[in-house]
Parts: structure tokens; C-alpha cells; sequence
């Protein structure tokens, strides 16, 4: 019933439209060295958005599967944050392929040469129809050079063939062909336009830095074009130097460049020397481009908007979970540093100046364009999920909100109290949002959420409640130690890393020998301490006391969710839960007997 109600909730809010009414009443085409619609030039600065038809981040604690496709309000959400930047265009990540071996429960669109999922396109097939209700272009490449979703590592695994044999094999140009002949002429289940008449779509690319030989791309652009008169068809090469091959083909209509170097200079003598050779032409933007300071960012930038490059797409934006907060990509070429952004910017992103770079993005994307930034407006309500206590409140948050404000009242017409303002969707990962502790046991509350920002509130949340206090609860989600009692002294605060730790970005660590000591105002009733391992799992010791000096081991149960190191090196995830019944304990008692990583802490108590 819970997802039911929010989704009819939020169908109800996000348009008055129909789902298939669409702004655009043109393709996108290329006159020279130019990309035209409806209202001209179209040139843009905006963001690859990977994860917006198909999503690899979803990581709460005990979720062993972190492949998931995309609803409509995730979709909605992130193409609701590119319109309210200015972007005009944004550019997905590839279709995925079954990985001999895999998990069959993950999601792939491919699951053999010419087998698809179609539960799979139906995502694809929302982010079609929502990117027209928002006005936004869409650049979609077939299929990906790296082994990420698949690729073309997996496609030659079909025929027991290896990569290399992509580029030559006869047999794989056919599954390859099979491929783009499905998506093209795909009907979409959300609006009944088939694909190659979607207005939305501005160009299909031949793949993602596709390492790839010209007579390879000359054949893919020529089949993408026998198919689809309507639709541009963008050189997926991998490059940073355009050949001129590319160029040369009639069949490819507009090219493209990466860029990852750490010296802006670099990639701006890249870009300049790029755009004299497809100057009056073929129209050329920057595909990718980051992991870099928000200055570097200005420079390139401004490079692109004075040479006339068509456009760039930095790397990249993810957007809000259903189930409240956001997603997260730490990037591993980022340097430790840099992750993907979430709009507007948060506080908890300040270390790569999330907020700065994307007031940036912001301006320069309507200056391209030639027009002045608009004022931000009003964020629209959030959507509060579903409550079973009232230490774990979450909602789906706002595209442009900053922050929140959680009311509660008694009775369900009022009076509303804050419980708290200020708060971030955006400071937690994967975990709830607000632990409401300045309720009182015994008594029923009804809860809603109010979003602001600079340009003020919104209208409040749906209602939730009443919800019964039957217990509270001490949260620790280790980003100090403000709710630890006592300490041994070489634990350590941990923000590096976060990848390995399913995202978690603020964790304790420590070493065998060491400990740590919480207490609460009552009886302790239960506990759940989420930890992870980076070797051998050897299990913490978990004592209780009355009085903080004399302290007594309890049983404990423990769940493992470890499903093997992955791509990213990730660590052990082990969740230990205990309970205290008929006992008056007020302390809890941490010994480390390994290298462990502390990600949270819950301890529910009272009478």
C-alpha cells in the first residue's frame, strides 16, 4: 500500500499533462557546423546523468543487489534539477548485458544476442516521456566499451568470443545490429511513440569510448541512419584529438571528446584545437569532462561558450531515491574527492565545492543560451514515505530544496510544531532522514515535511500518523562523537574511501583493543550496530552495565551481506543486533577485537 499511495501521490502532483504531450515540434538537426531545433541554435551546458534509465548505486546496509531500475519520480527528480540549471541536453550511460555468473536477480536490459528485457526498456521508455514534458534533450549511446554494465566484453561472451573481437567479427556486427534495430523501433509503453520518431531523443551514439577502429564506426553510422531518418548519430569514439575520419563520414552528423586531464590548460588547447578542425563542418561539443576544481571548471567553460563549441557535459549528476535521500557515486578516478552532485549543492559536499560548481553550471548554462538566469523558484511539496517509528522519518524530497522543515502535531488538523528545520536530504547516505527525539512515550503524533529554499517554502507534505512512541532512540551515524559516553583513545572519524564502504561516508574505526561506551536515560531494549570489515570478520564483544562500571557480555545475533569485493574493492558488510530484556542496563559496551568500521549505531530504550 505504501508504494501505491506515493505513487499516486506523486503522479498526482508532478503535471497536469498527459504523459505523452510533448513541447518539441522538431528534431534536433545539424546545419553546418550547428546544432538547430524549433528555436534555433541549440547550444548547451549540461550533465551526463549515467544512472537516469538504469541505476548501479543503490546501497542501503543490508541491500546485496545495488542494480535497480529507475521509477518516475527519480527520473522526474533528476530531469526536473537539469531544467531548473538551465541544461538543455543530458546524455545516459548505455543498455546493460548479462554477465555469465551474475546475479540473475539484477535487472539487464540484454540478456543474449537478441534477447531483451522489456521490464527493463520501460524505464528507458519514462525517461522518454518525461524528458518531453520537461523539454529536454536526450543523447543515448548503445553500448559501452568498458566492462561497468557489461559492454562489449559481455556481448562477444555471448558467442564464447573475446573483446577485441568486437571490432571484426561479422557475427557480433549482427547482435550488435540487433541491438539498435530494437531500441529504434521500439514503442514506447508510457506515450505510444515509437523511438525513431521521438522528438526528445537528440542523437543516438554508436557507444560509449568506444575504442574502435573507423571502418567499425563507418558501418554502425551507416546501419544507425538506414533505420532512422529523423535522429542524428554521434561518433561514440573514445578521444580527446577528433579524427579526421570522423569528420569525413556523411553518416555521422556531429562528434565528440572526453576529457579527464587534471591541467585545464591542457583540455582547453584540446577543445580549441578540436573545434578548428570541425569548424563549418560537423557541430562538436565536449562529451564528458571533470574531476576538477570549480575554477578549472569556469575556464573550461568559458572556453566553450567563446569558441562556440555546441556544448559540454560535465560528469555527473544523480538524483533523489524514492526511498528519501539520494543516490551516490563516489568516483574512483575522482581522487578520493570528487563525487557525483546532487542539486542544489549541500553542505556535506562542500570538500569539491558542490554548491559552487553547480551555481556555476547554473549560469553559465542560460548564458550559452544567451539569456539571463531566471530567479529560483518555490521547491514543490515533498512526499512523506510511510513511518513504523519515529527515529527512522524519511520523504522524497524536492528538485532546488536546500533543506526541510519536520512539523508534528497531536492531533492531525493541528497544531503543527517543529520538530526540526534545517535539515538535508543530502547528509546521510542510504539511511533515515530525521529521529525525531523530542517526543514523548506513550503518546500517537501525526508528521508532515515542509521544503525550503532561497526563494522561500513550499506548500507542507502529505500527513503521516498517527505514529505511537512506544520506546526512543539513541542514533549515532558516527560523524563525531557528540553521543558517545566514553572512548578508548586511538579510534579514528572516517570520511575517505566511501566506496568501499557501500557510500557510507562518515564511519568509526578501530583496532583490536579498543572500545567504545554509549549511554541512554533508560532501560536498554535493543540494539544494532552496522559495521564492515575490510579482512577477516572477527566479531565484536558486546557488553552491558547499570551503573557504567561493572559490565556483563550479552548474546548477540549477527547478519553477514557480503556478496564478494565487486568492481570497487568493497568491504564486509556486517550488521550485529542484540536485545536486553528484563534488565535495567543504561550502558552499552563496544570491543573492537579486529580492524572494523563502525557505519551506525541504534539503541532503543525507556519504560
Amino acid at each position: 500500500m505504501k508504494r501505491i499511495f506515493i505513487a499516486l501521490l506523486f503522479l498526482s502532483c508532478i503535471t497536469n499533462s498527459p504523459a505523452s504531450e510533448r513541447v518539441f515540434t522538431q528534431f534536433v538537426y545539424r546545419e553546418g557546423d550547428k546544432l538547430m531545433d524549433e528555436n534555433g541554435e541549440l547550444r548547451f551546458i549540461s550533465f551526463n546523468i549515467p544512472c537516469l534509465h538504469y541505476n548501479e548505486d543503490n546501497m542501503p546496509f543490508t541491500e546485496t543487489n545495488p542494480w535497480r531500475l529507475t521509477n518516475e519520480f527519480e527520473i522526474a527528480d533528476a530531469l526536473e534539477a537539469v531544467r531548473q540549471m538551465g541544461g538543455q541536453v543530458v546524455r545516459t550511460y548505455t543498455l546493460s548485458l548479462r554477465v555469465e555468473g551474475e546475479d540473475p536477480n539484477i535487472p539487464r536490459h540484454i540478456l543474449g544476442p537478441g534477447q531483451f528485457n522489456d521490464e527493463a526498456f520501460k524505464s528507458l521508455d519514462m525517461v522518454l516521456a518525461v524528458a518531453n514534458r520537461k523539454g529536454l534533450r536526450v543523447i543515448f549511446p548503445f553500448i559501452d566499451n568498458w566492462k561497468w554494465w557489461g559492454g562489449i566484453g559481455a556481448a562477444a561472451a555471448f558467442r564464447g568470443k573475446n573483446a577485441k573481437d568486437f571490432w571484426t567479427d561479422p557475427e557480433l556486427f549482427e547482435d550488435y545490429k540487433r541491438i539498435v534495430n530494437f531500441v529504434i523501433n521500439r514503442t514506447n509503453s508510457v506515450t505510444g511513440v515509437t523511438y525513431r520518431d521521438d522528438k526528445a531523443i537528440l542523437a543516438w551514439e554508436t557507444g560509449n569510448e568506444l575504442v574502435c577502429p573507423h571502418e567499425w564506426t563507418a558501418k554502425a553510422a551507416a546501419y544507425i541512419k538506414s533505420l532512422d531518418g529523423n535522429h542524428l548519430v554521434l561518433d561514440g569514439y573514445h578521444t580527446t584529438n577528433l579524427r579526421d575520419e570522423s569528420i569525413q563520414d556523411e553518416n555521422i552528423d556531429l562528434v565528440t571528446t572526453h576529457h579527464y586531464s587534471k591541467n585545464p590548460t591542457e583540455t582547453i588547447g584540446q577543445i580549441k584545437r578540436n573545434m578548428v578542425k570541425a569548424r563549418g563542418k560537423k557541430p562538436y561539443f565536449v562529451g564528458e569532462f571533470g574531476f576538477i576544481p570549480t575554477d578549472a571548471v569556469e575556464k573550461v567553460l568559458q572556453t566553450v561558450i567563446k569558441e562556440h563549441v555546441s556544448g559540454a557535459l560535465i560528469w555527473s549528476l544523480r538524483y533523489r531515491s524514492r526511498d528519501g535521500g539520494f543516490y551516490w557515486h563516489s568516483e574512483p578516478y575522482g581522487g578520493d574527492l570528487f563525487k557525483s552532485y546532487h542539486w542544489p549543492g549541500f553542505a556535506s559536499t562542500a570538500a569539491f565545492d558542490e554548491t559552487g560548481l553547480l551555481d556555476l553550471m547554473r549560469r553559465k548554462a542560460f548564458e550559452i543560451r544567451g539569456i539571463s538566469a531566471p530567479p529560483i523558484a518555490k521547491p514543490a511539496p515533498p512526499v512523506l514515505l510511510d513511518i513504523d517509528d519515529v527515529a527512522a522519518i524519511s520523504w522524497q524530497g524536492s528538485a532546488g530544496a536546500q533543506t526541510y522543515i519536520v512539523e508534528r502535531a497531536q492531533h492531525k488538523d493541528g497544531p503543527w510544531l517543529a520538530a526540526k528545520c534545517g535539515l538535508s536530504d543530502a547528509a546521510l547516505q542510504y539511511r533515515p532522514l530525521f529521529n525525531d527525539v523530542g517526543v514523548d512515550m506513550g503518546k500517537r503524533y501525526y508528521y508532515r515535511v515542509i521544503a525550503h529554499n532561497s526563494a522561500g517554502i513550499s506548500k507542507p507534505s502529505n500527513i503521516v500518523g498517527p505514529v505511537w512512541v512506544s520506546h526512543k532512540t539513541l542514533v549515532d551515524e558516527m560523524r563525531d562523537m557528540q553521543s558517545v559516553h566514553k572512548h578508548s583513545n586511538k579510534l579514528s572519524l572516517e570520511i575517505k574511501q566511501a566506496r568501499n564502504f557501500k557510500e557510507d561516508a562518515h564511519r568509526l574505526r578501530g583496532q583490536s583493543g579498543e572500545y567504545i561506551v554509549y549511554k541512554v536515560e533508560g532501560p536498554i531494549h535493543s540494539w544494532k550496530v552496522f559495521s564492515f570489515f575490510p579482512k577477516e570478520i572477527i566479531d565484536f564483544k558486546f557488553l552491558v552495565s547499570t551503573d557504567g562500571r561493572d559490565f556483563h557480555p550479552v548474546t548477540f545475533e549477527r547478519q553477514d551481506y557480503f556478496v564478494g569485493k565487486g568492481e570497487y574493492d568493497y568491504h564486509k558488510p556486517v550488521l550485529y543486533l542484540g536485545a536486553v530484556p528484563g534488565n535495567n542496563a543504561k550502558y552499552l559496551k563496544i570491543d573492537f577485537a579486529t580492524e572494523a568500521q563502525i557505519s551506525a549505531l541504534e539503541i532503543k530504550y525507556g519504560r
